[in-house]
């Protein structure tokens, strides 16, 4: 597995579980925003931060997109 595709699946998981989301829903999220690009595009700067920055993060952009 990739470092990126193992840095989606944990920011997936973390937002999942911090959201209180089933799977189906945290995925139908990350693919309405395109979540998981994002993450990828931004890997760089944040695979370096916390849990709790990563679900912020998420929150802000998809409240950017709405």
């Amino acid at each position: 597995m990739s470092k990126t595709l193992e840095f989606k699946v944990f920011c997936f998981e973390a937002y999942r579980a911090a959201k209180n989301m089933t799977g189906r829903e945290a995925m139908a999220l990350f693919k309405k925003f395109g979540i998981l690009d994002y993450l990828e595009a931004c890997y760089g700067v944040l695979h370096t931060t916390g849990r709790d920055y990563i679900v912020e993060d998420i929150d802000m952009f998809v409240k950017a997109r709405q």
